[in-house]
C-alpha cells in the first residue's frame, strides 16, 4: 500500500491484504467518509492498495430475492472479476458498513500473523452467523477452519486468494444464467452463493477469525438492503444445496 501504516494493526492489515476493494454506492459519500474514519483507526487511508469499487445499482431484481440482493451479488462479482483479470494474488472485499472496535483492533496483529502462517483460500475477518449459530462455539481461536457444509452469513470482511478467485468467478457467473430455484443454484444472496461454492469445492480451505476482526455498523445498508436477521434465505439456500448433493 502507498501509505505507511502508523499502527501495528494497520501494518498487519496492509501486509495481509495488499489489495482491498470497498464496495460503495456512488451517491453514498457519507459511507465513504465513514470508511475513511474506520481505516484511520488502523493508521491507513484510501490509496493504491485500498480503493473504492462502485457498487452496482439495479432497477429490477431479475430473479433475485430483492433488487438490493442482486446489486450486492453483482458488486461482489465485479470485484472478483477485476481481480481475476489482473491476476491478483488476493483481494479483500469490504462492504462500506465495516467497522473496527478497539478490541478488534487490539487483536488484529496477532490474528493476521496466525493467518499468514497458515494455508488458506478464503478468509472471513468477521461473520454474522455460522450455520445455525449467531456466534460459533467449540471452535479454535484466533482462527478456525470452516466446515464446507456449513453456511456462513456475512460478506463485509471477506478475502480470497487466487485459487478461490479463479473458482468463484465462473461459479457466480453461472448462477446468473439459471432460473430462480434451480437445483443447480439460481439467483441468491451472495452469502448463499459463497456457501454453495465452498460446499462444491471443499479443497478451498476457509479460515474464519474468531473472535472477529471487524463488524457491521448498526445503520441502514443500501448494498444488500436487509440486515442479517432478514437474510434467513441464505440458510435455506445452503439446505437446498445439501439436499441436491445427497441426491447426486
Amino acid at each position: 500500500m502507498g501509505t505507511t501504516p502508523s499502527t501495528a494493526a494497520g501494518a498487519a492489515f496492509a501486509g495481509a491484504f495488499p489489495r482491498v476493494r470497498v464496495i460503495n454506492l456512488a451517491h453514498r459519500t457519507d459511507r465513504r467518509r465513514e470508511m475513511e474514519a474506520e481505516f484511520a483507526k488502523l493508521g491507513l487511508a484510501f490509496d493504491d492498495g485500498i480503493r473504492l469499487h462502485v457498487a452496482t445499482r439495479c432497477d429490477d431484481a431479475a430473479g433475485f430475492p430483492t433488487i438490493g440482493t442482486r446489486g450486492c451479488f453483482l458488486s461482489h462479482l465485479g470485484v472478483l472479476e477485476q481481480a481475476l483479470a489482473e491476476d491478483a494474488e488476493s483481494v479483500l472485499i469490504v462492504e462500506d458498513d465495516l467497522s473496527f472496535s478497539p478490541k478488534e483492533i487490539a487483536r488484529m496483529a496477532t490474528t493476521l500473523a496466525a493467518l499468514e502462517a497458515r494455508p488458506w483460500s478464503i478468509f472471513y475477518g468477521g461473520i454474522l452467523r455460522y450455520g445455525d449459530q449467531e456466534q460459533p462455539s467449540g471452535v479454535a481461536s484466533p482462527l478456525f477452519v470452516a466446515d464446507p457444509a456449513t453456511g456462513i452469513m456475512g460478506g463485509h470482511f471477506l478475502a480470497m486468494r487466487r485459487d478461490a478467485i479463479a473458482a468463484a468467478v465462473p461459479y457466480l457467473q453461472a448462477i446468473l444464467t439459471r432460473s430462480p430455484g434451480s437445483p443447480e443454484g439460481g439467483p441468491m444472496h451472495v452469502d448463499g452463493a459463497y456457501g454453495w461454492l465452498r460446499a462444491a469445492r471443499p479443497d478451498l480451505v476457509t479460515l474464519v477469525a474468531h473472535p472477529g476482526l471487524g463488524h457491521q455498523r448498526a445503520s441502514r445498508t443500501d448494498i444488500h438492503q436487509l440486515r442479517w436477521k432478514d437474510r434467513v434465505p441464505v440458510v435455506r439456500e445452503m439446505v437446498q444445496w445439501l439436499r441436491q448433493a445427497r441426491r447426486a
